[in-house]
């Protein structure tokens, strides 16, 4: 899992951070900080470039801990600064004493990572309890690999619609996001998370699934008219004693 983003570290940040991507501009961003309300230490697990620990900051969280396997992706958020701490950690072994943190955040981070009950096992393992799991992924029933729109102008009269992939089957496949990048990813049925996360003492309390916003649609024309199908998925859970 580490090799591609440390590979691809540079494309990664051109591309998504630092303003150039608006859904993590008009839409993750501000998710991310209206639900740190009230929170002092947090842990940003698969923390990238450290986009996301700089907004908790920003947001008055006291203490924020980015951690992120790939060295060069740690190596520019401590440049970037902005007030947290960064540490080189994969998220199936953190390295944080347990309760020690009041709320983590995974941010498109644990599709791309085989070791989901071991990363979720750790995220349960450094909440307190009560404490907050803010989960943002790629949808997992609508951004099923081979899902897409489908504008069938060889029918009669043509069909429009979003085809969805084979959605029920764990499947790990190697996409190419832009020529010479391959991404690794990890598709599991909504339920999957559901189960896992509920096993190790983590429970839904919220859930959302934003359409696109329109800096991503102005940018997208390919994608208007399949607006109302959300990309982004957001669970919230909290931790039980």
């Amino acid at each position: 899992m580490t090799e591609p983003w440390e590979r691809h570290a540079e494309w990664w940040q051109r591309e998504f951070t630092d303003g150039a991507d608006p859904e993590y501009t008009e839409q993750i961003l501000p998710m991310v900080a209206e639900h740190l309300a009230g929170v002092d230490d947090l842990v940003d697990l698969g923390c990238g470039e450290g986009q996301v620990a700089r907004v908790a900051s920003a947001a008055g969280v006291r203490r924020v801990i980015g951690l992120d396997p790939a060295i060069a992706q740690v190596d520019t958020a401590r440049r970037r600064g902005g007030g947290p701490t960064y540490l080189q950690a994969g998220a199936a072994g953190l390295p944080l004493a347990g309760a020690a943190a009041d709320a983590v955040v995974a941010c498109l981070v644990l599709e791309h990572i085989p070791e989901l009950d071991e990363a979720l096992a750790e995220v349960a393992r450094v909440l307190r309890p009560g404490g907050r799991f803010l989960f943002l992924l790629n949808h997992p029933l609508l951004q099923t690999p081979g899902s897409g729109w489908i504008d069938d102008q060889v029918l009669d009269p043509p069909e429009q619609y979003w085809r969805v992939g084979p959605y029920l089957d764990e499947a790990t496949t190697m996409e190419q996001v832009e020529r010479g990048v391959f991404i690794e990813f990890h598709h599991r049925p909504l339920s999957r998370y559901l189960n896992a996360a509920r096993s190790v003492g983590l429970v839904l309390d919220h859930m959302a699934e934003p359409p696109p916003p329109p800096g991503f649609l102005a940018r997208a024309e390919e994608y208007t008219s399949a607006a109302s199908i959300p990309r982004l998925l957001f669970l919230r859970f909290a931790r039980t004693d």
